[in-house]
């Protein structure tokens, strides 16, 4: 894992596009970063058959088809401040083994929230279980610099708590049948300004959708029934990660002006340039040249306000982070989570508009991945995925 175990993890494929960033944020990288981005990857070995036995506790009766859906934690509810993410390689051969792993992420955490998410490498030809349709390994995009050691993973677990502490001890459990790929602790500054805000002091979440519209939540968030998913998929939701680091040296000697620019946003209040509140709309009709609002600013290529665009809306989450890099020293960045019910129209398709805008200049994606979180049922965490 790249916090020091010296391991050479498992990798799964990644969809490289063959694009390289012509300019990587000046003074930010190491050399070898690049390099790394660049190499292969490997599937896990499963030349030894997994045993596709139905474990003990996932047997039929444990899961009830007719109860309710029970959504994920972690999810729809306000972000708490810590977090820590780790990303697991699974070094269990079979069935029962990934299910005792399983069973071990599940247990809760005492003031804590524990979500636990699965991978596509996790469906290969080991275990012999049924993916989420839509779940891929997550591609390289033309700004990215991937470092493949800080990429994927057949499991993440999410702990969120208001004591970092918390989260930080119990992700540090050791577990069977699991070998950490990488892990990264988060938290929300004190320090930037009212409200939850990053490293570069906006305001976190502005423009989200409402969390709390349980109707929007379904349309936007949560895999229905009749979505050609897996039964045990509905109810559930598609993660995308994203490692950035943050180019603060270049970012703090902008005026606030610049910075107001980059986002289109007002920086105290989170305001669109140009109007008082917040939730006040952009009014983009009125401002078809970007006098007021860039065309290339943050939130107008983020969403444009079209008909067309709303149907791509995500629910945003993220934390800022601060870790030592043995070849760069400590370096800042944000850790950017998004909820959806497919991956390509959303997070994907916002990405795309997001080339080229004024704030990828000061921004250095590096790892993460996509992931599907599963329903709530059972005895632990994705029990039905072993008996559909």
């Amino acid at each position: 894992m790249p916090d020091g175990d010296g391991r050479e993890p498992h990798r799964p494929h990644i969809p490289h596009r063959g694009m390289r960033r012509r300019a990587v944020l000046t003074g930010l990288v190491a050399a070898g970063t690049a390099a790394s981005a660049a190499a292969g990857c490997r599937r896990p070995d499963s030349s030894n058959n997994a045993d596709r036995a139905t474990p003990p506790g996932t047997g039929r009766p444990a899961i009830d088809r007719a109860a309710p859906v029970v959504h994920p934690a972690g999810v729809v509810s306000p972000p708490l401040p810590a977090c820590t993410m780790t990303a697991y390689d699974v070094t269990a051969t079979n069935r029962v083994g990934l299910a005792a792993a399983l069973r071990a992420l599940g247990q809760p955490v005492r003031d804590a929230i524990v979500s636990v998410a699965v991978g596509g490498s996790l469906f290969d030809d080991r275990f012999g279980l049924s993916p989420p349709r839509l779940l891929t390994a997550m591609p390289e995009f033309p700004s990215d610099v991937l470092d493949l050691d800080w990429c994927h993973g057949d499991l993440l677990v999410q702990i969120t708590a208001t004591d970092p502490t918390i989260a930080k001890r119990a992700s540090r459990r050791s577990l069977p049948g699991l070998r950490p790929r990488w892990r990264l602790d988060g938290f929300h500054p004190r320090n930037r300004g009212p409200g939850v805000r990053n490293l570069f002091g906006f305001r976190e979440g502005a423009g989200n959708p409402e969390a709390s519209d349980a109707q929007l939540m379904d349309d936007l968030v949560w895999v229905k029934p009749g979505d050609g998913e897996p039964a045990w998929c509905v109810g559930g939701t598609y993660k995308v990660v994203r490692l950035i680091r943050l180019a603060m040296s270049s970012w703090d000697v902008e005026s606030t002006t610049e910075q107001e620019k980059v986002f289109g946003r007002r920086k105290d209040t989170g305001a669109p340039l140009g109007q008082d509140t917040e939730t006040a709309d952009p009014d983009y009709a009125a401002d078809p040249d970007g006098r007021t609002i860039a065309l290339n600013a943050h939130i107008r290529r983020a969403n444009p306000r079209t008909p067309d665009a709303l149907a791509h809306q995500i629910l945003r989450r993220g934390w800022s982070y601060r870790r030592r890099d043995d070849a760069a020293g400590e370096h800042l960045g944000q850790i950017f989570v998004c909820y959806q019910r497919d991956v390509e129209k959303g997070f994907a398709t916002i990405q795309q508009r997001l080339a080229g805008e004024a704030l990828e200049r000061y921004l250095l994606p590096y790892g993460g991945g996509y992931y599907f979180i599963p329903p709530v049922g059972g005895e632990y965490p994705g029990q039905a995925m072993f008996t559909m």
